[in-house]
């Protein structure tokens, strides 16, 4: 076994390789807030290390006010106009905005434009692609309520309250 210098597990160790990928590229599913998701690395990529995909959500569109046990979030708005609420506050994220969210913290976000908008989304470590892997093989949207309930609980995702929408409309 070959590590380095500080005893850390190389790279071809962890079975993990270098990647590029074109816009189009990537595994796509059914968002669970409307639109695709495209996976563009998953864990067993990064060796457990991070998920990163990019999202679209439909206006008016978010999911309910949740927590990680697991996972940090990284949230970085590419187009459109998203509104977010980490613990009690909300602010707007127009393109370009990042948002850090860590593990443990309750936060929610609603697409708040007119037209669809488009995140860059990174979990550290790697675990939450099993919840969205999961939901896109649903049959039809009029289970995500229950699904983001059910499905996100076995992977340490818990639904602590309403959608941004809900609680707080503008």
């Amino acid at each position: 076994m070959a590590s380095t210098r500080d005893g850390a597990e190389s790279v071809s160790e962890r079975n993990v390789r270098a990647l590029h990928l074109a816009p189009d590229q990537g595994v796509t599913v059914e968002n669970p807030v409307g639109g695709p998701l495209t996976f563009k690395v998953r864990g067993d990529e990064t060796g457990g290390s991070m998920t990163a995909f990019e999202t679209t959500a439909a206006p008016g569109e978010g999911p309910p006010l949740h927590v990680h046990t697991n996972e940090d979030e990284v949230l970085y708005t590419l187009e459109g106009t998203i509104r977010f609420r980490l613990g009690d506050d909300v602010e707007t994220a127009r393109a370009g905005s990042f948002v850090f969210v860590p593990r443990g913290v309750r936060h929610t976000w609603q697409n708040v434009g007119e037209a669809p908008a488009r995140m860059l989304v990174i979990f550290t470590p790697a675990g939450m692609e099993a919840f969205f892997e999961r939901f896109g093989q649903l049959p039809g949207s009029g289970l995500a309520r229950d699904a983001f309930r059910t499905i996100g609980h076995e992977v340490g995702m818990d639904v602590v309250g309403p959608t941004l929408a809900e609680s707080n409309p503008l």
